[in-house]
């Protein structure tokens, strides 16, 4: 089995690196998360990975077309210096095609699989969220996240999700089987009478874990924008508390800081 490295980049940027393929999954080097280059959240912390010291970029995976996942200045560099295949949900692509027609693009509906041949199948797998760019265009794209499997190394990555009635989770499970690695949200989620129908919590995110019995996790979407009413910090504390309460030991699920690096598996 190929081992698998992860380096987190920020917010829901982490470069997964295994079988000598360099995967980048909703890619954001902006300053802010916004259509606007002087409004909106902006980062409180560089990038993990300096945009020029990025290796060749094989894939990136969009999970949806909100400004803090699919940001088109950054997908415009990443095609001018590695011209990419990009995997996304239905319907993003003709956001991306606007403006980098040259893109090499796979869309795909929830279920459906991409085989990137010699070591990589990519299956979109459904989320509890939503999507928009602007007034009118709700949920005209779709959303979804990830099931990577690259020579045996099996990995999950979440996308953005609520928790809902917690079918999905046991249900993918069922399907697909336990990944080596999950990569799930933890942050953004205050207050939660308006945040608990497109945002998991902490704790939401370890019965996530659970449920879908994954060996290991990493806990993403947190500590580089301010999108919610928690602390920018807040996310990672509130993770401890809920392994705890959880009965569930702190280096099974790690709340990812930029420049962190996970090692998994063995060559």
């Amino acid at each position: 089995m190929d081992a698998l490295r992860i380096t987190m980049v920020g917010h829901a940027t982490v470069l997964i690196q295994a079988a000598g393929l360099n995967i980048l999954t909703d890619p954001v080097w902006s300053e802010r998360a916004s259509p606007l280059r002087w409004a909106g959240p902006k980062r409180v912390n560089a990038p993990g990975i300096a945009f020029e010291n990025l290796p060749p970029i094989d894939v990136l995976l969009i999970s949806h077309n909100h400004y803090d996942h699919l940001d088109l200045a950054t997908l415009k560099r990443l095609q001018a210096a590695h011209n990419p295949l990009m995997i996304m949900p239905l319907g993003n692509d003709h956001i991306v095609k606007k403006v980098i027609p040259e893109a090499r693009i796979l869309t795909g509906d929830w279920y459906e699989q991409q085989v990137i041949p010699p070591a990589l199948s990519v299956t979109l797998t459904p989320a509890y969220h939503w999507s928009a760019r602007g007034i009118f265009d709700r949920r005209m794209a779709l959303w979804a996240g990830f099931w990577l499997n690259i020579r045996g190394q099996k990995l999950w990555f979440a996308g953005d999700t609520a928790y809902g009635d917690g079918a999905l989770f046991p249900a993918l499970h069922a399907r697909y089987g336990a990944p080596d690695v999950a990569i799930i949200p933890i942050g953004a989620y205050e207050p939660r009478w308006f945040m608990a129908e497109q945002h998991v919590n902490p704790h939401e995110a370890v019965r996530i874990y659970k449920d879908i019995q994954a060996r290991q996790a990493i806990g993403i979407h947190w500590g580089t924008f301010q999108l919610a009413d928690e602390g920018i910090l807040a996310p990672k504390k509130a993770l401890g508390v809920a392994l705890l309460a959880e009965n569930c030991r702190p280096e099974w699920f790690r709340a990812a800081s930029p420049g962190q690096v996970f090692q998994f598996g063995a060559s």
